[in-house]
């Protein structure tokens, strides 16, 4: 594609990335046809085609509109269209840098700033978070509908994990809002883990993975959230932990991110490049060891709702199915299995007609099955799916730490020798 980026794009930090992801695009229109919006909403500027000559529109120095904004602000950032090109078009990057132009161009009404700006403040903070939720959680019978369906129930109290042990160690990514809505998820991890060899460290100092602040277009915040990470994990990377996990593959496709956004940055460039080479999403760990050596009970006929960052963003697709039928699940097929569930972060709440509508379609095709058990490998996922899901949603670790055999369980331990953290 031709580009003649204006003056003000050129002094752009990312103009030189953002002209060869242009000039990278051929035009083909094979994005549309993967595109969730697009074959929803039926508008090319809805599409990443669209899209894409909307930013460069933008950095050609055209007028930004509302209009413009709105568009980009539909995009769900599944990535499927980067899955489905043919020319590797880098189409999320490129949307990063277009939705940071249109912010900084496009002043947006009072009540959108107060709901990005409450997202920003409230999910980021596990403790915040834990609080608003509990309440609500109490509260959910006199709630509004709308409300209500996004307020989950109470969850079971997480099980203990089993203390540090064995040689091999890797650090988890505890997540904001995991810990609340799915406590069970990490305890699971770290217990199945636990039965392969590895033990799971915590470093204390770690938060958010700044995914939240990033996408909503606080990108510098989203930064400083990715540093103060990476400070956190450096004594244990020193030390020869192994991988860094996440059991939410959001969060993970975010920080394999942050060599490439902290690349322009002298302090921390060489840093974030090695925290990216370690970060791993938990089924990458459990598939490269002996799972069916566990013996676990798996009786269940499973629908899995793989996430657009586990297959498209970390190009995992595939990853848990292989694993779950390895330890024998049957697995039920899932049509338009490449499609998005309308969760994509903070989707759900910015564009929630949109966001339901891909939920339902998605339900639909996950029940299609007549599946026992639905899992995926997102908590956003996982909660949007649940609010409308017949079935409690689940990730997929807490079907297989259920199924080990009695002697997985571990043995009553002393709180302050549980989980120790990394400091």
């Amino acid at each position: 594609m031709q580009t003649l980026l204006s003056q003000d794009a050129k002094n752009l930090p990312r103009a030189e990335e953002a002209e060869k992801i242009l000039r990278s695009c051929v035009h083909c229109g094979f994005c549309t046809a993967t595109c969730p919006t697009y074959q929803l909403l039926g508008d090319e500027l809805d599409g990443p085609r669209g899209r894409i000559y909307l930013i460069k529109q933008v950095l050609e120095g055209n007028e930004v509109t509302a209009k413009t904004q709105a568009h980009l602000d539909r995009c769900l950032s599944c990535r499927n269209c980067e899955t489905t090109c043919p020319s590797g078009v880098q189409y999320h990057n490129l949307l990063d840098i277009g939705r940071s132009v249109v912010e900084a161009e496009v002043p947006r009404p009072i009540l959108e700033q107060a709901l990005r700006a409450g997202i920003r403040t409230v999910i980021p903070r596990p403790a915040m978070f834990k609080a608003l939720c509990s309440t609500g959680m109490v509260l959910r019978p006199l709630l509004p509908k709308a409300l209500k369906r996004k307020m989950p129930l109470l969850p079971p109290p997480p099980k203990q994990r089993p203390r540090v042990r064995h040689e091999r160690k890797v650090l988890i990514l505890e997540g904001c809002v995991q810990p609340t809505l799915s406590p069970n998820t990490n305890a699971a991890a770290a217990r199945v883990l636990d039965r392969l060899d590895i033990s799971v460290i915590n470093a204390t100092q770690a938060g958010c993975c700044g995914a939240v602040d990033y996408h909503l277009n606080a990108q510098e915040k989203g930064l400083e959230r990715a540093k103060r990470n990476i400070d956190a994990w450096w004594p244990a990377i020193q030390n020869g932990v192994e991988a860094i996990v996440q059991t939410a593959s959001g969060c993970g496709a975010f920080v394999r991110d942050y060599g490439h956004l902290l690349e322009g940055d002298a302090l921390y460039a060489e840093k974030a490049r090695i925290v990216s080479s370690l970060a791993k999403d938990l089924a990458e760990i459990i598939r490269a060891e002996p799972i069916e050596s566990l013996k676990i009970s798996a009786s269940q006929r499973i629908a899995f709702h793989c996430p657009c960052t586990l297959q498209h963003a970390q190009k995992l697709g595939g990853a848990v199915e292989d694993i779950l039928t390895r330890v024998g699940f049957t697995m039920t097929t899932v049509p338009d299995g490449h499609l998005c569930c309308g969760s994509a972060g903070t989707y759900s709440i910015t564009q929630p007609e949109i966001s339901i509508q891909l939920r339902d379609q998605k339900l639909k095709a996950l029940e299609s099955g007549n599946p026992d058990q639905i899992v995926t490998a997102n908590i956003g996922c996982q909660t949007h799916l649940s609010g409308a899901s017949k079935k409690t949603v689940k990730h997929w670790i807490e079907i297989i730490e259920e199924g080990l055999n009695p002697e997985s369980i571990t043995q009553k331990i002393k709180p302050e020798e549980m989980f120790p953290p990394f400091s």
